[in-house]
């Protein structure tokens, strides 16, 4: 999926430490770890998160790729310490062997065969998150470079949608943080979080959607060619692979769905000679490609598998049913996924992006920004003369 940033995590849940590498980025980017620790810091703040968040207090250590705070062209090793491990370094624990609904716990044991089913939730665990939010950081730091802004918030939490009409997508992004719940409707934020107080009170948890805005992107991004470089079908398997993220759609593709044809596209004005929209009901890409419209994304968040409230299992080493047993999680993470999911989508765009200009440096690649195409008449050589389709 990735052409040029390419990256790999490594780390458990009560492991010391996640690793990553992210290789492709150029030469010549500041990089403060500030930057990256910002993000990470961001991932931990959240109405409805577990206690697990008052133990870590994630820090970034730059190992490789970075020289005088600049990047090289090489390889950037990334190092996020568990602080948790301490408490669970050298113990005795008792096996697990009652996989929970919905979790990895069942899968991944009938997949490698573990004899307990430890080793697939410590890595499929959501504290992984933490090292593609430190790749994202970097990314969202190289797209701010050209001007574009990656942003997020919470459109619902279970059965409370926000009110989101009227709000410009730039003061979404601007108000999200200013709420424990980031939903930048103040009244909605509030039954929100009455709404995952109830669900604390009933021992359960809430999903919820997220929405992911990327502003300034231009026009050209992605391609029609092949199946797998469509911009939509990265950004889908980029958001479909952090966990408990089930669904995802470009704009609101689901409700366009339901329309006719001429209400479920953007017309073409032209203003002078800029090719303009009255609307993004495309949510900014058409045919796999950006078309200089706001980027819209978004994802169903299940509720998490953990519940205080025991479920119906196996006990796959006693061999009868038996209800599960509670391991310490969020009670709603829809809040902390934001951040993760502005990661992942930000990794995708720089991806493009830099597949898009080329280049090495920093240098070669800021000019080559300013002579991409835009969508206005100068930039489209259209002759308007009759020409022989496929001549021998």
């Amino acid at each position: 999926m990735f052409t040029r940033l390419r990256t790999l995590t490594a780390g458990e849940s009560h492991g010391p430490a996640l690793l990553t590498i992210l290789e492709g980025l150029p030469a010549g980017l500041p990089l403060p770890a500030e930057v990256i620790d910002r993000q990470l810091e961001r991932r931990q703040q959240g109405y409805g998160a577990g206690p697990r968040m008052k133990i870590e207090r994630d820090r970034v250590q730059i190992l490789g790729g970075r020289m005088a705070g600049v990047t090289t062209g090489a390889p950037l090793a990334l190092l996020i310490q568990n602080r948790n491990h301490d408490r669970w370094r050298g113990q005795h624990i008792q096996p697990f062997t009652a996989p929970r609904p919905g979790h990895v716990d069942l899968t991944a044991a009938v997949k490698y065969g573990y004899r307990d089913l430890r080793p697939g939730l410590e890595r499929a665990s959501a504290r992984e998150t933490a090292a593609r939010v430190a790749v994202g950081a970097v990314c969202r730091h190289l797209l701010a470079q050209f001007g574009i802004q990656i942003g997020g918030y919470v459109a619902a939490i279970g059965e409370v949608e926000a009110e989101l009409i009227g709000i410009p997508l730039p003061t979404r992004i601007a108000r999200a943080d200013q709420s424990q719940v980031r939903c930048p409707h103040p009244p909605s934020s509030q039954r929100m979080e009455a709404a995952i107080r109830q669900a604390i009170e009933n021992r359960d948890t809430l999903g919820g959607v997220i929405e992911v805005i990327a502003l300034g992107l231009p026009p050209g991004l992605g391609s029609h060619v092949q199946w797998d470089r469509r911009l939509e079908a990265r950004l889908g398997a980029a958001v479909l692979s952090v966990q408990a993220i089930k669904g995802v759609e470009i704009g609101h593709a689901f409700a366009n769905a339901r329309l006719p044809g001429t209400q479920a596209h953007d017309a073409i004005h032209l203003e002078g000679e800029k090719l303009t929209r009255p609307t993004n009901r495309a949510g900014g890409i058409e045919g796999g490609i950006t078309n200089g419209q706001p980027l819209i994304v978004r994802a169903a968040m299940k509720p998490i598998a953990t519940t205080l409230t025991p479920q119906q299992t196996v006990d796959l080493a006693a061999g009868k049913e038996t209800p599960t047993t509670y391991e310490r999680s969020d009670f709603c993470p829809v809040p902390r996924a934001v951040v993760v999911l502005e990661a992942v989508v930000a990794h995708v765009l720089a991806d493009t992006l830099l597949e898009k200009l080329g280049g090495d440096s920093m240098d070669e690649i800021r000019p080559r920004f300013e002579t991409l195409r835009r969508a206005q008449l100068p930039d489209l050589k259209m002759d308007g003369e009759p020409h022989l389709f496929w001549p021998e």
